[in-house]
């Protein structure tokens, strides 16, 4: 019987781990949805791909409590991001602000479209300039020949002759 409670405990751990953590949610579910808005907008910096709210690293539960610190200070939303923002740089911004430090990040898309671009034009000037070539070559006389034996000949009007 023991046995059996411990497999289902252990089969049930992670649905139970999928609930999330509520160790540090606020009181007020005003303050705690604030504290979900603004984490939505910071990046992990473990992940780098999710927010702090999605995030299971602790560093980003780390992020997640100190935003709850600072909403529960009485601090607004813009003076929670300012000082993630002053602590952690540009980086920790799932959106960061466009400046010069930025700007490449920014900016990268649409070089990569204009490369992108750049090579089909550069690819389909090289094959048009090749192909106008082609009918410029001069035939020997043995490949006259032996064209003249497998094409029949046309008179002028362009009708073939028999």
């Amino acid at each position: 019987m023991r046995r059996l409670a411990l497999v289902l405990a252990l089969l049930a751990s992670p649905a139970l781990a999928q609930i999330g953590d509520t160790t540090y949610r606020l009181e007020d579910p005003t303050q705690e949805q604030r504290a979900r808005e603004i984490g939505r907008e910071l990046r992990c910096l473990v992940c780098q791909n999710q927010s702090i709210e999605d995030s299971d690293a602790s560093l980003a539960r780390d992020l997640r409590l100190l935003v709850r610190e600072q909403i529960a200070a009485g601090a607004s939303n813009d003076e929670v991001m300012r000082f993630v923002h002053q602590r952690y740089g540009d980086f920790v911004l799932l959106r960061p602000p466009v400046n010069t430090a930025t700007m490449l990040l920014w900016a990268t898309p649409a070089l990569a479209l204009a490369g992108g671009l750049f090579a089909i034009w550069r690819i389909r000037r090289r094959g048009a300039a090749a192909g106008a070539g082609v009918g410029e070559v001069e035939l020997t006389e043995a490949e006259r020949a032996r064209l003249a034996r497998i094409v029949p000949a046309q008179d002028s009007k362009g009708d073939h002759r028999a």
